[in-house]
Order: structure tokens, then sequence, then C-alpha cells
């Protein structure tokens, strides 16, 4: 039975694996996946999970629940030597590796966040690739305003309630619209605060935002935020971020506890470094539009990549630099077609090209307003935020989950907005800890009975 290994189950690796259940016979092939987390995450909710609109488990879809056939291994694939068609597993736990055989495999290992040595930034920031970091923001950021609550006006006040976000793409600006949305929310429940108290800065480098719409949609979504009191630094670059000061190469200094960068992604490197699979000049591997390793001339026999991983030729001409940008509208097509053609080839049939015309771009900047473009159609405002959440609850996997998001936004519209911070989660032994250290007051000592008193005798049956 041929042996099939999936590297990561992200966007792609999961709808690979999925369709794989579904085309595959019964004993037609083994399919196993290995990746160190137990679920894949829905990354286009971040923001909403950050502004407390989403229940964080609400976007993450558990492998192990939806792969019935599928064998998930917890680990990380740190080697593929695929001329012996082996790779070499790191489990979550322990030290010890082990190699895996396999007859085909597919690259789906996705992205990091792309970082660059500035100062500071490695030990400040947060990103916004991941559940965990979603959170972290949320719960930072509710803290903040617990903190900053019981302080007098000053500096510490406006370092505990300033935000910086590195990073004018899409997530970026989704990320910081949500959270001055969400800071307004805040400061109802919040009498010693006022909304001149918060301070929100976004920096980016390039002249313009959001590269994905028009002039005048980036023009629209500049003047929204300035309406909302939140700034954004063009043609600027972050020089450094120590002790919690973002420097700016225009001087200017930021003190801030709460910096998330968004400043771009790439191939996830541990995966890409350990491999002998060809690799293009950006890092990631080299990869035909039929999703097999190589290029138009030859191909690796037994080698398939896609996502953000992957460099996939966009033969639809709309691709930057002639390749499919990495995102999720991408990622799910090239997963579903990748295990089609994957099983053509184990049928002995050919497989097929990918082609996908880009949709469009759809952004949330908070309840109720959003940004949409799609070719020369723009749209702002309330609609374009009925089309990202029309959008995105649909291509949610799996029903169960769609249900839960819906049912999210559904209670937000009744209760509103969850705003209880849980940042104790972080390190849930502290208190325990706290008290456990405590020295434990003396007990006093039991008075000696006087000697001419004896004890009461128990009487006997």
């Amino acid at each position: 039975m041929p042996k099939i290994l999936i590297v990561g189950g992200g966007y792609a690796g999961f709808y690979t694996a999925w369709k794989l259940e579904k085309l595959l016979g019964r004993n037609e092939a083994e399919v196993t996946l290995v990746d160190p987390l137990p679920y894949m995450t829905y990354q286009p909710f971040l923001p909403e999970v950050a502004a407390g609109e989403i229940e964080p488990r609400h976007v993450v879809v558990g492998l192990r629940r939806h792969l019935k056939r599928t064998n998930v291994i917890a680990g990380k694939v740190t080697g593929i030597e695929h001329a012996k068609k082996t790779v070499t597993i790191t489990p979550i736990v322990g030290d010890e590796t082990w190699t895996r055989e396999y007859d085909q495999i597919v690259v789906t290992a996705g992205a990091v966040s792309r970082t660059f040595p500035i100062p500071g930034i490695a030990e400040n920031a947060i990103g916004l690739k991941t559940i965990e970091e979603a959170v972290a923001i949320r719960d930072r950021l509710t803290s903040n305003f617990d903190r900053a609550s019981v302080l007098p006006a000053g500096p510490e006040r406006d370092r505990l309630l300033t935000v910086v976000v590195v990073g004018g793409g899409f997530a970026g600006i989704e990320v910081f619209a949500e959270l001055r949305a969400y800071a307004s929310s805040l400061l109802k429940q919040y009498p010693t605060l006022t909304f001149d108290d918060t301070h929100f800065h976004l920096i980016e480098a390039m002249g313009r935002i959001m590269p994905e719409v028009s002039q005048k949609t980036s023009e629209w979504v500049l003047a929204d935020l300035a309406k909302k009191g939140a700034f954004v630094h063009l043609d600027t670059q972050v020089k450094g971020a120590v002790d919690g000061v973002v420097e700016l190469s225009t001087g200017e200094q930021l003190p801030t506890d709460l910096i998330i960068w968004t400043a771009g992604v790439m191939a996830n490197p541990t995966v890409v470094r350990g491999s002998d699979l060809p690799v293009e000049e950006r890092g990631r591997i080299r990869t035909r539009p039929d999703l097999r390793v190589g290029t138009d001339e030859e191909f690796v026999e037994g080698a398939w990549a896609a996502g953000d991983v992957s460099a996939v030729p966009d033969l639809s001409g709309g691709g930057v630099g002639g390749f499919c940008v990495p995102n999720a509208q991408h990622a799910v097509r090239q997963g579903k077609l990748m295990a089609k053609n994957l099983v053509a080839v184990l049928r002995g049939e050919e497989p097929k090209q990918y082609f996908h015309k880009n949709l469009g771009a759809v952004a949330g900047l908070g309840l109720y307003n959003g940004a949409f473009q799609s070719g020369k159609i723009a749209l702002t405002g309330l609609i374009a935020w009925f089309a990202h959440r029309g959008y995105h609850g649909l291509a949610m996997p799996t029903w169960e989950r769609k249900f839960r998001v819906v049912g999210d936004w559904m209670q937000n519209i009744v209760h509103g907005r969850e705003t209880v911070s849980l940042e104790t989660v972080q390190n849930p032994r502290a208190t325990f800890e706290e008290f456990a250290a405590r020295p434990r007051p003396a007990q006093p000592a039991a008075e000696p009975a006087p000697a001419d008193k004896k004890p009461e005798a128990v009487a006997a049956k």
C-alpha cells in the first residue's frame, strides 16, 4: 500500500488530507500527517479573536476530530531526504528523533513571521500567525486597561494604553482597526479613562497600505482610521524596540507595552533548510503548476508542495513575480487540487494544472465596517463588512466550525464583545507558587495538662 506523508497541518495540509479521505478507497493508500499542533488555524479570523469577537477555540479545526482515516503524528519534520524517501521527525516531547519512510511526500509546512535584525523586536513584539498570539494580544490590551485605570495621568499610563502595529498589509490593517474599535468599546467600562488616553500607531515602510486593493480604497481606509483617532506612519521604518520604546526612522519614539509585528512572512525555514528538495531564490520549494516539486522541464518523482512554503506559478497572471501570493485563498484550493492530482498519479492518470484567478480582497475594520476589492469593484463600510463576514463564514472549514463562529457573531449582537482577560492562563501556577512559597505562621504550642488532672476514661461496652 503506498504511503503518503503530509508535512504540516495548515490550510493546504489539512485540505489535502481531508480531500484524500474522500477520494481514496479504503485500502488504496496510507495517509500520515505530521504537525506539532493538533489543529489547523483559520488565520483570517485572528484579528477578530484579538478583538474579543470570536471565541479562540472556534477558529481552529481539530485534526484528529475531522481526519478520521489519517494517522496524525504530533511532531516536527526536521529533515527530508527525498533521495532515500525518508523524513526525520522530532516529537513535541523529548529530543529523540526517528525516521519514517514514504512513497509520496506532500510539503505544506506553511510560513512563519519574517523578522529583521531590529534591536528589541524579537524580545518585545508579538506576531499574528497563531491563535496563541491573537489571544495574548487581546489579554495584554485588556489587562493594560485594568492597570492604567488605577494610575494617574502620565508617561506610565500612556505607555500601557499605546499600541504599535508594524506592517500595513491586510493582517496589519485588520488587527489595527479591530483593536482600535475594541479599545473604544472597553472605555465604557473604565470611567477613569478617556478616548484621548489611548494611542494607536501603525508603521508602514512603503508609501501606501493594503497593496491588494486600489489606491482609492487604500486612501478611504486611511481616512477612516484617522477619523477614529488612529495614526498611520507611511514611508517609515522601525529602527529599534529596546525596553518597550519603538524608535522610528523619523526620529520619533513611541513608548508602548504592546508591539504587534505583521511585516511579512517567509517559508518555514526548519523544513526548507532541512530538505534536499529544490528551493528558489526566496527560500520556497520550487513547484510546478501541477503542484509536483520541480520545474516545467523536470519534476521530482513522488514530491508535492503547496501553500506558503511553495513557489507555485500563477497561471492567471495576477501573482507577484509570476507566483501565487501566500494567502488562504490559494492554499485551500491548492490543497484540494493536490489531493486530486495525487490520487490521479496513483491510478496512472495525468495531474491537472492549478489555475485560480484572484476573487478579490476583503478586510474587516471593526464592527460594521470593512473594505472589499474585486477587480474594479470596490465597496467600503457596512456592505463591505457583510461581504467580509459572509465570505469567511462560508470559507471556514467544516459545518461544525461554521455554526460555532456564526453563533459567536449572533451572541455579540445581544451581549457585545467578550472583554475578560485571561492573561494569567499564560502562567497558571503563579498564584499557587506565590502562596506556597509564603512561610506558614507558627502554630501556638498546646498547654500541658495539670499534673493532678487525669484523662477521662473511655467507657467500655
